[in-house]
């Protein structure tokens, strides 16, 4: 197939060089022609900071704009990082999805366009594709280390945990484990997607990247909690990358696994939600997880959704209403 993106440039214009020592804070600027603004952008906060040679961490969040641990997180860092900690370089993106960070919604107001589903992106698309297409072909190719948040936004909620996925090349996948290990959230997850196609993360990895990434929580905000885990854990993945002097901040993790696609439970009926067990406690095969009660009519009996093994109930759905299809439950085993 012809590849139509080679020799076309990417209209996303950065307001900082790259390979300047110092701090710089400015933008990504994407060419955007609306209603409102003929000849106008969307500008994407970043910050630069740089001293010497050394490896280039690249720190993302706002990937979905209703996750919010990334965000704090990283506007934190990105205001209180100087030249003179780092050794290599720190390119920090707080909310790679603006106009969706600031609608608060998962997709892109503008194209709903779903960036962590958009990947390698297209320079002549869609706003959403044009940034994918600028991390896929400018930062990604810059980075050695990949730290992209996520929570669960307003419809899931997580256990708080770090994660990396199984990779064929086994050196790899070691390096990414490490890196979670480092990052030292309460949990550590060895990560199975449903839908990998068009992720971020995979395009990391296919580059050879170490990448990292979290779930830290969801319902739609951040606690004093998940915030803290993220800000000690990208100082901790720093450190752990020989980027910021000293050592790791040693923290318990409990790792987990998802083996298979019985790790979830999906909805077949809308309704009302009843959840029978709450994130952390362990579940035995065939334990009921949750109920789902009509809200149609009354006299009803609820359907039950049972644990197809046996684990620790590792995410749920957050909203007290579902739809048919809709995420209920994800049971993680967990490691020895």
């Amino acid at each position: 197939m012809l590849d139509l993106t080679q020799g076309t440039p990417s209209p996303v214009e950065p307001t900082v060089d790259f390979e300047a020592d110092g701090v710089q804070h400015g933008f990504l600027r994407l060419p955007y022609s609306r209603d409102d603004s003929a000849w106008g952008s969307v500008m994407i906060p970043l910050t630069v900071v740089k001293n010497g040679e050394g490896p280039t961490a690249l720190l993302t969040g706002g990937n979905h704009g209703d996750e919010y641990e990334g965000p704090i997180a990283l506007f934190d860092l990105a205001r209180r990082l100087i030249a003179e900690e780092v050794s290599g370089r720190v390119i920090i993106v707080p909310a790679m999805n603006y106009p969706a960070f600031r609608a608060g919604t998962r997709t892109s107001p503008i194209d709903k366009g779903n960036l962590n589903r958009s990947f390698p992106g297209r320079p002549y698309g869609q706003p959403t594709e044009k940034i994918a297409d600028y991390f896929q072909r400018t930062l990604l190719p810059l980075a050695d280390i990949v730290l992209d948040y996520h929570s669960g936004g307003r419809t899931l909620d997580f256990l708080p945990f770090a994660a990396a996925h199984i990779l064929p090349d086994k050196r790899q996948e070691a390096a990414c484990f490490a890196a979670v290990s480092a990052f030292g959230a309460p949990w550590s997850m060895k990560m199975l997607e449903i839908d990998s196609v068009g992720m971020f993360d995979s395009a990391a990895e296919e580059m050879g990247k170490t990448f990292v990434t979290t779930e830290l929580g969801g319902g739609g905000t951040a606690t004093a909690r998940t915030a803290g885990i993220a800000k000690r854990g990208v100082a901790n993945l720093l450190r752990h990358a020989g980027i910021l002097a000293g050592a790791v901040d040693v923290q318990e993790t409990r790792w987990l696994d998802m083996p298979s696609s019985d790790c979830f439970t999906f909805s077949q009926h809308d309704g009302l939600i009843e959840p029978l067990v709450d994130l952390g406690d362990r579940v035995r095969q065939g334990d009921v997880l949750a109920r789902i009660h009509s809200v149609e009519r009354t006299g009803t009996a609820p359907t039950e959704f049972r644990a197809k093994l046996d684990g620790i109930l590792a995410a749920r759905h957050f909203p007290g209403l579902v739809k048919s299809g809709d995420c209920l439950a994800v049971v993680a085993t967990e490691v020895p």
